[in-house]
């Protein structure tokens, strides 16, 4: 008679997909310790920022690169693609609806007509310069709304593969970075107010992180109103994953066998909680306390993913083939610039 035997797939599985893991989360939280370290020694470079200049340090290095290509390779994927998505859940705790209803219809108008144009016009101008349709896509995306976490968004509702989302995230990161430096040198050129500036950043700058950096050089009175004016950009988030996700199933064919395929989800879980935490922070519920272990917690897990996806970046492959897509992402640059100035003067008038 045969011998019986256990399946040890159930029992054993997890701790061997945990040691496969493990390697890369733990390189990820020694990257994001050396993030903070850094950002607390020079507050305007953003810890978020720092975690992708350290991943793609950490990618380019000799040893290092071996390191992050091999053996940790697994966990920092894991990071950049499902650490992610628990950020952005808790980046809702950041948007309040109050405070947004707050700046009034006409600049709510105005913040929704910025990121529309900056959409269609960004993806124009990726795909002026010859950038993939799902490229252009993602750097539309990042640049519009809300950086790295749209573009992570987004990824996952049209089904886009994690490696695709490296460029973009680089792109969306360098840019973003350019306006921590740029900005605030125009201020006394196109003698702008404090408000008017905080309106302008929080009209055109893409990450939460990089929209502070910039809007606290010009003061309190700036960063407010930047903060308001981004968040209002990011809970744009949750309408535009409804519609990529609406669009991929109605762009989902049948097999080859006839059947239907699986359909995406209109709204993904991670969106849908994202939602969930914007309604929770607007019942004005939750203590300061938890909505600042909240932010902790979301700074952790997006800046693990944003190193994760920065260890993906190869400098000479991204010179060799990346030419056109930074040339893309600078005329996107410009052009939201442009459009959130022109917004700024109206919002902050």
């Amino acid at each position: 008679m045969p011998v019986s035997r256990s399946h040890p797939a159930s029992g054993e599985g997890q701790p061997r997909r945990a040691d496969r893991l493990l390697p890369g989360l733990a390189t990820a939280a020694v990257a994001l310790v050396a993030a903070f370290l850094v950002h607390a020694v020079v507050p305007v470079l953003p810890a978020m920022t720092m975690a992708v200049v350290l991943g793609v340090l950490a990618a380019n290095l000799p040893l290092a690169g071996v390191w992050t290509a091999g053996r940790a390779r697994p966990g920092l994927d894991f990071a950049g693609k499902h650490l992610m998505r628990g950020g952005i859940v808790l980046l809702g705790l950041k948007v309040s609806v109050m405070d947004v209803l707050g700046l009034g219809w006409l600049s709510l108008v105005l913040i929704t007509g910025v990121v529309a144009a900056s959409f269609g016009g960004t993806y124009l101008i990726s795909r002026l310069f010859r950038l993939p349709p799902v490229t252009a896509l993602l750097v539309a995306t990042g640049f519009s709304i809300c950086g790295a976490s749209a573009i992570g968004a987004i990824a996952a509702v049209r089904r886009i593969r994690h490696v695709d989302t490296v460029l973009p995230v680089a792109l969306v990161t360098l840019c973003g970075t350019l306006a921590i430096g740029v900005l605030p040198l125009l201020v006394h050129p196109l003698q702008l107010t404090a408000p008017v500036f905080g309106a302008w950043i929080g009209a055109s700058v893409h990450d939460v992180g990089q929209v502070v950096a910039t809007a606290q050089t010009a003061g309190t009175a700036a960063l407010g109103i930047a903060v308001v004016v981004k968040l209002t950009r990011v809970l744009l988030l949750a309408p535009v994953a409804a519609m990529a996700g609406t669009h991929q199933r109605l762009a989902v064919r049948p097999d080859s066998d006839g059947t239907d395929a699986k359909l995406p989800p209109v709204v993904p879980l991670f969106v849908l909680g994202f939602v969930a935490m914007v309604g929770l922070r607007s019942t004005g519920w939750v203590s300061g306390e938890w909505l600042e272990a909240g932010a902790v917690l979301q700074d952790v897990l997006l800046g693990a993913a944003l190193f994760g996806l920065g260890s993906a970046v190869r400098i000479r492959t991204l010179l060799l083939t990346g030419g056109r897509a930074l040339l893309a992402a600078l005329a996107s640059w410009l052009l939201i610039a442009a459009l959130g100035l022109a917004a700024a003067l109206l919002i902050a008038r």
